[in-house]
């Protein structure tokens, strides 16, 4: 394989949400009076998640628009927050996932990205997120490192499906067996890069993954174990 492109994953693969999505929506929701911890919210918030459809009247998952029906499930319809409440939380909620006091790099990941700009190599940035994600690169100081960004709120398509792999790769400007994806979801992002013909490589921060993942691709523990995977490929 002669390597042209790197495609990465955003959250849990470049960074993490300090505290966690569960305890930052839990938080919330006791500002506004409803006593939930964040056991009770993670489960909310799956529940809210596999019920919702990917488009809401028009609204793609991840926009501002779909969100907002999400947090109303959560908050209103199934934990009873009054009507009226429900704006100042979903304010302060867009607000906490904007800031860069929520999301903490992961270890290595300026110095993964400087190493592959360095190498020559094109980078983009792939992701299922809302359309605050460029705002919040350019926050993180990140923005440059990459050539393009695919974000699936924008998109209007989302990993894993082929297209957004497609389309990425086009705007790489090399063909997918030249390009690699790395990710921290086996589902999402291997699966899908290797459906579209691309290498990949799952990224198990956590130290989780076992021998089934390891069947399907390599497995990095850390950022800094990734750059030098991809720089002995390149």
């Amino acid at each position: 394989m002669s390597l042209a492109a790197v495609l990465l994953d955003f959250g849990g693969t470049l960074v993490r949400e300090v505290p966690s999505r569960a305890e930052i929506h839990a938080e919330e929701a006791r500002r506004a009076g409803l006593a939930l911890s964040a056991e009770e919210m993670r489960a909310s918030l799956e529940r809210a998640h596999a019920a919702l459809p990917r488009e809401i009247e028009g609204a793609f998952r991840y926009s501002e628009a779909w969100f907002r029906a999400f947090q109303w499930r959560v908050f209103v319809v199934e934990h009873g927050l009054p009507p009226e409440r429900f704006e100042a939380l979903s304010a302060r909620l867009f607000a906490r996932f904007e800031s860069t006091r929520t999301f903490e790099l992961h270890p290595g990941a300026r110095e993964l990205l400087a190493a592959l700009r360095a190498r020559g190599l094109r980078l983009g940035l792939v992701s299922n997120w809302s359309a605050r994600l460029q705002r919040l690169l350019a926050a993180l100081g990140l923005a440059p490192a990459f050539d393009f960004v695919l974000c699936s709120a924008t998109e209007r398509l989302e990993k894993p499906e082929r297209a957004l792999f497609t389309r990425a790769t086009a705007r790489a400007g090399a063909p997918p067996e030249d390009c690699l994806h790395a990710g921290d979801r086996l589902d999402l992002d291997v699966q899908g890069a290797l459906a579209a013909g691309l290498s990949a490589v799952l990224v198990d921060h956590a130290g989780l993954a076992g021998p089934p993942e390891r069947a399907v691709c390599p497995v990095v523990a850390s950022l800094a174990e990734l750059q030098d995977l991809i720089l002995a490929r390149a």
